[in-house]
């Protein structure tokens, strides 16, 4: 992905800001230009109000500035299961400022609110964001939480360019309000200038500037008193675990659920670093699905998916475990019966295994699978196939479910959404998902892995109302459901603990909404969790 450009901004330009004024509002459905032709896919429900906003001499809002304009807010309607959901549409920047009142950044973000409620103390609010690190909130956003989302087939396969989005009849919206927060340096955030972005990009750091957003936000919109809720995908559930008991004991602001959406909260369950043999089993589940998915298995295997991975599962715990385990010590009948196991499993040639010494890589097996038909598999999604310049590799030169699938639809749809039908002008880039967060720091795990499960654990401890709810896809070969199983099966929580923790299941991968089927089942569980919290609220004394 390409590196965002620094806007221009000297002082004639903060003299400009305070003095000039343009008018956002635009004719329903163009693009931000006055000749651009309507697109009815996306029609406004309603005409925005006029709105204006300080630009530099270059006609860009200048997101790097200690001056901030102020939010642009749109109103729009949305049916979701016959009902008719009006709302408004916020879009604007957050400012982090020091104790002392200097601004440090600006945080991106847009929230979506329902209109007419009289009683916000039973409305959630539900702040979201993506993970990477360094990837905006656009995924769900637009495809899965937010009332737009990127239309694509119902497996998930991208259409021909120029693309569109249509309404979400499968939004949360009718559930609860929300917020999507981009980090700094991805969507429209930004460092002030003269501030090191670095200092935000940490596992620590993005906590503590994450959380302010959370808190600031909660604080101007009065949405302390409302059930609270996050909802993180990938990075964004380490992320969300985090934030779960910094939260809580930094501004003592307590949540009623945390949503994880393709988990990972103990990276060890997914570095395939020699010496480490944790991801080997816990991988070898989704190899399973994925060499299912694609006819590679024996026809007993083939029956039935759930069942298959229920024997996977037991071998990878049980005989594959202790085999890693012993290592060199294990003997020749051992190490055979393993192989014979692996190669059931996944498809692959009982050579080849041994060529691994019963150590699957990810992606060496994304590249094996399908080879002798030409075609590697997805990473995101192991469902999706693509084609390299040659099967000679040993790793996929692309992954097919993101880079040939994803990114151009939602980068389009975002960047069109945002100043179109939001009313929010800005000609900076829209960081979709890029490299400028890079290297993160995580100087607060030395020589250890990053597990943040204990701190949702604590979390879950301290307050005894806290539900999470664990999405995983059976093809998603990142962020893999059995890795997340292990994780929360070795995190110590107690009895009363485990009640309030729920799995979810789906035939898709790491973005499980992009499969329509799962989509529809995700919104039907959604609505359960929210109710459940819901009725929680109602069912206590008020005095």
């Amino acid at each position: 992905m390409p590196y965002l450009y620094h806007i221009r901004c000297s002082l004639l330009s903060g003299l400009l800001m305070a003095s000039t004024l343009y008018a956002l509002a635009q004719p329903r459905g163009n693009r931000g230009q006055a000749e651009a032709p309507p697109v009815p896919a996306v029609e406004n429900k309603a005409a925005a109000a006029p709105v204006s906003l300080p630009l530099s001499p270059d006609g860009y809002i200048v997101s790097n500035s200690q001056n901030i304009p102020p939010p642009v807010s749109t109103k729009h309607s949305l049916t979701i299961a016959g009902q008719v959901i009006n709302y408004t549409a916020t879009a604007g920047y957050l400012q982090l400022k020091n104790e002392d009142g200097k601004p440090k950044a600006n945080i991106f973000f847009v929230a979506y609110t329902k209109d007419g409620v009289a009683d916000k103390k039973k409305r959630p609010m539900t702040y979201a964001f993506n993970g990477g690190p360094g990837s905006s909130s656009v995924w769900l956003h637009m495809g899965i939480i937010g009332p737009k989302r990127v239309l694509m087939s119902d497996k998930g396969d991208v259409l021909p360019p120029p693309y569109t989005y249509v309404d979400n009849a499968y939004s949360w919206l009718d559930k609860t309000d929300m917020v999507f927060l981009d980090p700094v340096t991805t969507g429209y955030s930004r460092a002030v200038t003269g501030e090191n972005d670095k200092q935000f990009h940490g596992y620590e750091e993005d906590l503590q500037s994450m959380a302010e957003a959370i808190r600031l936000y909660s604080t101007k919109y009065e949405r302390w008193n409302s059930p609270k809720f996050l909802a993180g995908e990938s990075y964004g559930t380490t992320r969300a675990a985090g934030l779960s008991e910094y939260l809580q004991s930094k501004y003592k602001f307590y949540l009623n659920g945390v949503v994880l959406i393709s988990s990972i909260l103990n990276m060890q369950t997914a570095r395939f670093d020699i010496g480490n043999d944790l991801p080997y089993p816990l991988f070898l589940p989704t190899y399973t699905a994925t060499a299912w998915y694609h006819k590679k298995l024996a026809a007993d295997l083939q029956k039935d998916l759930k069942a298959t991975l229920k024997e996977v599962e037991a071998f990878a715990l049980g005989e594959y475990n202790t085999a890693l385990m012993k290592g060199s010590e294990l003997s020749a009948e051992e190490y055979n019966h393993i192989v014979d196991q692996l190669s059931r499993y996944t498809g692959l040639s009982k050579t080849y295994i041994r060529q691994t010494n019963l150590r699957i890589d990810i992606h060496k097996f994304d590249k094996e699978l399908r080879r002798s038909d030409g075609l590697t598999v997805g990473r995101l999604d192991s469902r999706f196939t693509g084609r390299d310049y040659n099967d000679v590799g040993v790793t996929p030169e692309f992954d097919p479910s993101n880079d040939g699938t994803i990114s151009g639809p939602y980068s389009a749809a975002i960047n069109h959404y945002l100043r179109a039908e939001l009313k929010f002008k800005n000609d900076l880039p829209y960081e979709i998902l890029g490299g400028r967060v890079q290297p993160w720091n995580y100087n607060n795990v030395q020589n250890r892995y990053l597990n943040v499960a204990e701190s949702l654990r604590q979390a879950m401890a301290v307050n005894p109302y806290l539900k999470v709810w664990v999405l995983c896809g059976y093809y998603d070969l990142a962020t893999p459901y059995f890795a997340a199983d292990y994780t929360f099966s070795t995190m110590g929580l107690r009895p009363e603990q485990k009640k309030n923790v729920n799995f979810t299941f789906y035939q898709a991968g790491h973005m499980l909404y992009v499969h329509k089927p799962s989509l529809i089942q995700v919104k039907k569980d959604a609505d359960r969790m929210y109710d459940q919290v819901i009725k929680e609220i109602s069912a206590a004394p008020e005095k």
